[in-house]
């Protein structure tokens, strides 16, 4: 069984929020440019300052998405 990797990017601030769904469209366009599978892309507000966007990706695919987006962090999904 595959496991599946959450790869999750911060964003601070008041205009957090905003700025973590136009993430999010960037990793759909770079999931459809170079045709790779993905479960999920979202943003999530965890308070009034703090948003994280993630996408969650099979554990085989994680490293492209990694060495070429750079998130902040990853964890298990």
């Amino acid at each position: 069984m595959n496991r599946k990797i959450k790869l999750i990017w911060d964003f601070k601030g008041p205009d957090g929020y905003e700025t973590a769904k136009h993430h999010c469209i960037h990793l759909r366009e770079f999931a459809a440019i170079d045709n790779l599978p993905y479960h999920e892309v979202d943003a999530k507000q965890l308070n009034p300052f703090h948003t994280v966007a993630y996408i969650v990706v099979d554990e085989e695919h994680m490293k492209t998405f990694r060495d070429a987006l750079k998130p902040h962090r990853g964890e298990l999904a």
